[in-house]
């Protein structure tokens, strides 16, 4: 919700009146009392008179451009939502979103649908894509064009984006190895690690934070074998069961990504619910529905309608101001288990 001039009134304990005559810079107002409403206004993030700056500034309509390899993947619903929320909150200073999604982690799909939106001549554009060298120069080559670009869900590395919104994958991962050494202090884990792509940069965090996180805490274990489900149930489920048939003295698995419900159905259609435990991330109905049947031991969550809500914010605070690069927004590492599945 946007932030007024009465809301900083109430914070500061002013009239509405002192604001705005400290927020335009009018006489009449003791220095030390202006101090503090230009203070609560930058805390709050209040933007001094943005519609009127919006309307002077720009003769069209200010349209950004979003990228996600979503399609198949129900976790993205909540970024596209938060994309959405921004939208309409600033749909009065004539911000349209438009999302194209696809199905893959190939670089040739994902550098096809980078031009596409560079064709478009968007004012900005919000991205999840791979981290591979050709994407890295195709971001670099938008934004030095003059395009600004916000990184949503996981970074891309050494680029010239404005900023990054989304969670921290180390720290999920050194969570992961956290959570699982108190849970099995004795037993010595075998581990198979099904990531979503070796491409996506967050699913490397991911793996690196867990396999440091059991180092640093002496844990005993064997990495039997890390596999890429391409954040899909049936590849997951094919990949996963094949590699538990060759692999039985396998007890723990480590999802980093999307295909959760196919891996678990692997482990399943085996027997060995309960005897693999497994550790998954954020909590999709299905994810949800597999740890309150104690299929899943936990999930580590990552905030994804602020992600989509918080980058579009960005981008339009950016160019509606041309301020400083912005700092990175870092979503919060959210543990649930059953009890606390619907916080």
């Amino acid at each position: 919700m946007a932030v007024t001039i009465r809301d900083i009134a109430k914070k500061a304990g002013v009239s509405r009146g002192t604001v705005d005559r400290v927020l335009h810079n009018r006489k009449g107002v003791n220095e030390e009392v202006a101090s503090r409403v230009r203070a609560i206004a930058n805390e709050l993030g209040f933007i001094p008179n943005l519609a009127g700056k919006a309307l002077a500034t720009r003769k069209q309509p200010l349209r950004i451009g979003c990228l996600l390899p979503s399609i198949g993947n129900p976790f993205f619903a909540d970024v596209i939502a938060g994309f959405r929320q921004a939208e309409r909150e600033l749909s009065d200073f004539g911000v349209s979103v438009d999302i194209m999604e696809v199905k893959s982690f190939d670089r040739s799909v994902h550098l096809d649908a980078i031009e596409t939106l560079q064709s478009k001549r968007y004012d900005g554009l919000c991205v999840t894509t791979i981290n591979v060298e050709p994407v890295i120069a195709a971001i670099d080559k938008i934004a030095e064009a003059g395009t600004t670009v916000v990184t949503v869900n996981t970074d891309i590395s050494d680029t010239h984006r404005l900023c990054y919104v989304g969670p921290d994958y180390y720290l999920g991962g050194t969570t992961a190895s956290g959570l699982l050494s108190l849970v099995c202090k004795q037993q010595e884990q075998k581990i198979l690690i099904v990531t979503g792509s070796f491409n996506i940069k967050g699913h490397q965090e991911r793996i690196r934070g867990f396999l440091e996180g059991l180092s640093t805490r002496r844990m005993e274990h064997t990495i039997v074998d890390i596999i890429e489900s391409l954040d899909d149930n049936e590849k997951a489920y094919e990949r996963t069961i094949s590699c538990l048939r060759r692999n039985p003295q396998i007890n723990c698995l480590y999802l980093t990504a999307a295909g959760v419900q196919g891996a678990c159905k692997a482990v399943q259609e085996l027997g060995k619910t309960g005897i693999i435990r497994i550790l998954c991330f954020d909590d999709i109905p299905s994810t949800k529905a597999l740890i309150k049947e104690g299929v899943i031991t936990f999930t580590i969550c990552q905030e994804p309608q602020r992600q989509g809500y918080d980058a579009i914010q960005k981008l339009f605070f950016h160019l509606m101001n041309q301020q400083e690069p912005a700092v990175d927004t870092i979503t919060r590492t959210i543990i649930k288990i059953r009890e606390n599945l619907d916080d």
